[in-house]
């Protein structure tokens, strides 16, 4: 298991930075700074692919999409199942954990429906970001705590070099944060 996130991390580090260094040297360079929709995305690659810009896009936003959708729901109906202490569990049926796929079904419609309730998915994308850097710190701070706590974690609490690395990613968060606020106030 330790394997399997290891690599994965490694190679979804990869791919960030790929369309990171991708979108600065194609979209910036040709004047694009604003996009609105999907569809926008998808135009801003013509560029850099020529007329097959849309169909590579489709099949990275499908593909993606297939990935994320299930994983997403999912781990929204664990949380929510947590909190309310219902059955879940993807291993048990549906007559055994009816809320648990009850929950993963409102999930899965509402992100579907988000265009019929007049919400862009790039605007959603990117409140989302906002929220999520906004709450990292607090998150992270919550996280080093019970990972230092013997009375919770016992003989495997973080180590000196974890709690560096965990420290260093706080303050990174942290400043990150306030100097979203501070661009948004001033």
């Amino acid at each position: 298991m330790e394997s399997d996130v290891n690599s994965g991390m490694l190679f979804s580090g990869i791919i960030m930075y790929c369309i990171i260094l991708t979108t600065g040297m194609v979209l910036f360079p040709n004047g694009i700074t604003k996009i609105n929709t999907v569809e926008d995305a998808a135009m801003a690659l013509q560029p850099l692919f020529g007329n097959s810009a849309t169909l590579l896009f489709s099949m990275g936003v499908i593909g993606t999409g297939l990935i994320a959708i299930p994983v997403l729901s999912g781990c929204l109906s664990y949380m929510f199942s947590e909190i309310v202490n219902i059955p879940r569990g993807l291993d048990r049926t549906f007559q055994q954990a009816r809320g648990f796929y009850a929950i993963m079904a409102v999930t899965l419609i509402l992100g579907l429906s988000l265009s019929m309730f007049g919400i862009s998915p790039v605007d959603a994308l990117i409140a989302t970001a906002i929220l999520y850097g906004l709450t990292a710190p607090i998150l992270i701070a919550v996280i080093l705590h019970i990972a230092n706590n013997k009375e919770i974690m016992g003989e495997f609490t973080n180590s000196i070099m974890m709690n560096i690395g965990g420290y260093a990613t706080l303050a990174i968060m942290t400043m990150a944060a306030m100097a979203l606020i501070w661009q948004f106030f001033s």
